[in-house]
């Protein structure tokens, strides 16, 4: 078996373990696993910093990441902590904006990435397949989005 087809098989299962694209095929999740890339960071590391052009964005299979932001006196907040199974970096890459906030590993972490360049080859190649992660993105989006407005909410309460 060629080492390229071992990183394949290994990137399809973290892809099926994560639980972001249900919606995929068995078949599907071989072709993705192709545009996708494993990143060992270290704890402390940054990933990516707010403001940065978003040129990928990460699923995160094993460790903890720590989403910051950058309080009106300039220190640097954490606003949340991500885990397991969790899309991060995904807004850039769909929208084309900066990075919205930095991303630092709270742990040692095993990510997922996927390059914008490497989501337009998808597109271009396999744009069923491409179309079924970009929805299961856009869900997780949106499932976030109503979250942070329940809180908005209760916090008005």
């Amino acid at each position: 078996m060629s080492e390229p087809t071992l990183l394949n098989n290994e990137i399809r299962d973290w892809l099926m373990d994560c639980g972001l694209f249900d919606q995929l095929l068995p078949a599907d999740f071989n072709a993705a696993a192709g545009y996708f890339s494993i990143n060992s960071i270290a704890q402390g590391d940054v990933i990516f910093h707010e403001g940065d052009a978003g040129s990928f964005m990460c699923i995160i299979h094993s460790g903890q990441v720590a989403v910051q932001k950058r309080g009106h006196d300039g220190q640097l907040v954490s606003v949340a902590t991500l885990r397991s199974g969790r899309a991060f970096g995904e807004m850039a890459v769909l929208d084309g904006e900066r990075r919205s906030a930095t991303c630092v590993a709270a742990s040692d972490c095993q990510l997922l990435n996927l390059g914008k360049d490497s989501l337009e080859k998808m597109l271009n190649d396999a744009p069923k397949i491409a179309a079924k992660i970009i929805r299961a993105l856009a869900v997780s989006l949106s499932r976030r989005l109503r979250m942070a407005d329940g809180q908005l909410l209760a916090q008005q309460i």
